[in-house]
């Protein structure tokens, strides 16, 4: 069930996925290489499938938003098809942290929790109050985190234990 942003938001960016889309491009580009030079009419279909399969990737993971009210933290890759969000009540503690190239870029399942990112290494990691805990790249973490204090800050009339730590 969507929730809509009942206050104004403390944050907004998009994130473009530069890396994301270098790299699917790439890959694109090469699938419609390989399905050129085939001259088996059914061994070319593949490589151009793959090649339609990677652009709609590359549209679906274009850019990251991510939002933040005073409620609710959103983020949502692209166009907007792959969304999600938690309410900022839920959320314990957020870190700046980096992640390692060995985890990629778009959405999965690593160490720390789900990842979602676009482009470079820096993310946040969120705890929530259940214990599990996920990333979200950024470009300007330190802002993101400045602004989920702020919703914490507006949620519980300022009193904080600890930087960082809801």
């Amino acid at each position: 069930m969507k929730k809509k942003h009942s206050q104004s938001l403390f944050y907004s960016h998009k994130q473009r996925g530069v890396t994301i889309l270098a790299a699917l491009g790439l890959g694109a580009a090469l699938c419609l290489l390989f399905g050129i030079a085939f001259n088996a009419p059914y061994a070319r279909l593949t490589p151009f499938l793959l090649a339609a399969v990677l652009g709609i990737c590359a549209i679906l993971f274009s850019s990251l938003t991510i939002e933040l009210s005073e409620d609710l933290l959103s983020w949502h890759f692209g166009p907007g098809l792959l969304r999600k969000q938690v309410a900022t009540a839920e959320i314990k503690n957020v870190i700046v942290t980096e992640t390692r190239l060995l985890h990629g870029w778009g959405v999965h399942f690593t160490s720390n929790g789900w990842l979602y990112n676009v482009s470079g290494f820096d993310a946040v990691q969120i705890t929530l109050k259940s214990g599990k805990s996920f990333l979200l790249g950024s470009d300007e973490p330190d802002q993101l985190c400045s602004a989920l204090e702020r919703a914490r800050d507006a949620n519980s009339g300022g009193t904080w234990r600890t930087p960082h730590e809801f």
